[in-house]
């Protein structure tokens, strides 16, 4: 969803809300205290026409063909639900497994990370058992010198997935509890804003960069998902602060909250911490934010 822009007025806001809905643009109204009425367009192909259509009617929103062509959005909505109504009778909603457990909803893609997390956490009884989930790690071999022509062995004879597979490995409960804690949240705002496609190129290409550094600096036996986790936030963090219209926003005491856990797990007072990945994902998530922001300034 992108935003357009505000209306003061509330009465105004719904009847160019329901005049935009006539115009087939879907859109969704949102109460902001200092700005008004924030009105999201759910296609971003039809930002430019919506965009148009705003000013027009900010220009003289007292014009009554709002209103004559508004009154029909009730119409069209109650013919909509009569038409979907029927395919829930047949259909169970799958919608019910994600139902909303933060302000952007439960994920199809957030969902899945974390049951496979979960299911692997459990295989490995509870971390204690690597052996029985060695082919997830990024590699089994180490090659003692750091020639790239050396490394990475498995991967490069076709099992690229270990590339990737090391997110999913977590050693106790409390590693995977607050993993699973922030992807939830983090996740679910990128899918809800933005769609499960960027959540899915944003947790690949950090999973990639992180984990391979990670093996670099100290060899294949790590694993979580806190590296894609620190990607995710960076990436909210500037995205948010560059382009407001994304939707994406994190309090900075979060932001502070995050970045004294980033250099407490430095200390070493917390074990053995997989460090490379986090600095590798917040850095990547940082950048993939700022440069995606650049066109929407």
């Amino acid at each position: 969803m992108r935003l357009i822009g505000h209306v003061a007025n509330e009465s105004e806001a719904r009847t160019f809300a329901d005049y935009l809905y006539v115009q087939g643009i879907q859109n969704q109204l949102e109460f902001q205290k200092e700005d008004g009425w924030a009105i999201w367009i759910h296609d971003e192909d039809k930002l430019e026409p919506a965009g148009k259509l705003l000013a027009s009617f900010r220009e003289n929103p007292h014009d009554p063909r709002y209103h004559t062509e508004a009154k029909s959005a009730a119409q069209l909505r109650a013919q909509e639900e009569r038409g979907e109504e029927a395919y829930r009778k047949k259909l169970r909603d799958g919608r019910q497994l994600f139902r909303p457990l933060t302000a952007y909803g439960f994920g199809p893609l957030t969902f899945a990370l974390i049951a496979i997390s979960v299911t692997v956490f459990l295989f490995s009884r509870f971390g204690n058992d690597l052996d029985a989930i060695r082919r997830l790690f990024i590699s089994e071999q180490f090659s003692g010198h750091r020639y790239l022509s050396a490394m990475l062995p498995e991967a490069r004879g076709g099992q690229v997935w270990r590339l990737f597979t090391p997110i999913f490995i977590h050693m106790n409960v409390i590693h995977i509890l607050f993993n699973m804690l922030w992807l939830r949240d983090l996740g679910s705002m990128i899918e809800g804003r933005q769609g499960t496609l960027q959540l899915a190129l944003l947790v690949i290409v950090i999973a990639a960069c992180s984990n391979f550094a990670q093996y670099y600096v100290s060899g294949p036996m790590f694993g979580g998902m806190s590296g894609v986790v620190y990607g995710l936030l960076g990436y909210i963090w500037i995205r948010g602060k560059f382009d407001p219209g994304s939707g994406l926003f994190l309090h900075p005491s979060t932001v502070n909250m995050m970045l004294i856990w980033f250099v407490l797990c430095y200390t070493n007072l917390l074990g053995p911490v997989a460090n490379t990945t986090h600095a590798v994902g917040l850095v990547g998530g940082i950048a993939w934010g700022y440069l995606s922001s650049l066109p929407h300034r």
